[in-house]
């Protein structure tokens, strides 16, 4: 499409001449029918040597060589304009006879299901669906409009999905929570009898996995991106518009406020809160409530400036300890000869 009709749509001033776009890049790869952006200032010098045709870029920044489109937000803009190139996944349409839909589920018109896709009964498909080949939907799920279920992902009986939300290949929504009751004989297990409840637009990982609750429900909120690989257990409650990074896990009936970034592997103990706005560390171990608008790191967390100059210290150690252990041979002889001396 023509650069002019693309800064139109993003509603961005054009600097430069008009041009026909095929495509988008980045700076480095970027081919003279290409469109590019510029974010972050380490990039600035690929600006004299890039092939690109335009660039998204701030205002102070625009090359008279260069067709630019300046935006305020150039990683925000560039992103939109990647969804007009983006293409759709998947060339199926309609029900496929390959797919097994029981008689007492509802699959609205204008949803999409792949072939050998399982729908159990009383589930509800709702219109702009699409779920890919090798799902399975559980017994009285629902899935909200425009929703899509990537490959082999997997709704226990019970599941709720909102509008627009994207379930990336392998998710597994609404298994057994981890619950047991120890008796005499061994471990008794804990009927998990809730469900899992996913907010709309809400997008997870590839892999990652949501358990069911014991009793009540596990709910993710709206706009929560979870990226792949990561657990959260029975309980769970998630608020609106956080980010969760692969490999974190969150033990049972932990609930996060809003707008909280969860770094990777970070690992969160049950029972316990975590306030809105609060940031963890990658690889961070968190065993207590976190105030809203706090940022911790490290094992066990503690605050980030208390952690970062914690950090710069660890390597100095070794060095510490030998200038320590010669310290304390001089103090002890310096003792002995006092004593010596009377």
């Amino acid at each position: 499409m023509l650069l002019s009709e693309i800064a139109s749509r993003l509603g961005l001033p054009l600097q430069g001449r008009d041009m026909e776009i095929s495509g988008v890049n980045t700076l480095a790869d970027a081919t003279g029918s290409e469109l590019t952006f510029l974010a972050n200032p380490k990039y600035a010098p690929q600006l004299e040597t890039t092939r690109a045709g335009a660039v998204i870029i701030s205002p102070g920044q625009t090359r008279d060589s260069l067709s630019c489109l300046v935006s305020a937000n150039p990683y925000l803009d560039f992103a939109r304009s990647v969804q007009l190139f983006a293409k759709k996944q998947g060339s199926f349409s309609g029900i496929s006879p390959l797919a097994v839909v029981h008689e007492e589920a509802t699959v609205e018109p204008g949803a999409d299901i792949a072939p050998l896709v399982y729908i159990g009964r009383g589930s509800k498909i709702e219109t702009g669906v699409r779920i890919f080949s090798g799902s399975y939907v559980g017994e009285d799920c629902v899935i909200g409009e425009n929703s899509t279920i990537y490959p082999n992902c997997s709704l226990m009986a019970g599941t709720i999905v909102g509008k627009r939300v994207i379930l990336h290949a392998g998710t597994v929504l609404g298994s057994d929570g981890f619950g047991f009751a120890q008796a005499a004989s061994g471990m008794t297990k804990f009927p998990q009898i809730g469900r899992t409840v996913i907010e709309d637009d809400v997008e997870i990982g590839a892999n990652t996995t949501i358990d069911r609750a014991a009793l009540g429900e596990t709910r993710v909120g709206q706009g929560t991106k979870i990226d792949n690989l990561v657990q959260l257990g029975h309980n769970v409650r998630v608020g609106r518009n956080c980010i969760i990074v692969s490999q974190v896990g969150i033990a049972g009936s932990t609930s996060l406020g809003d707008g909280v970034i969860l770094a990777g592997q970070v690992g969160v103990a049950g029972h316990i809160h975590l306030g809105d706005g609060c940031r963890i560390g990658a690889k961070s171990g968190v065993g207590k409530d976190v105030p809203p608008g706090t940022d911790l790191s490290g094992i066990p967390v503690m605050p980030h400036g208390t952690f970062l100059r914690a950090s710069s210290i660890i390597p100095k150690l070794p060095e510490m300890k030998r200038r320590l252990s010669k310290l304390e041979k001089e103090l002890a002889a310096l003792r002995e000869e006092l004593a010596n001396k009377g």
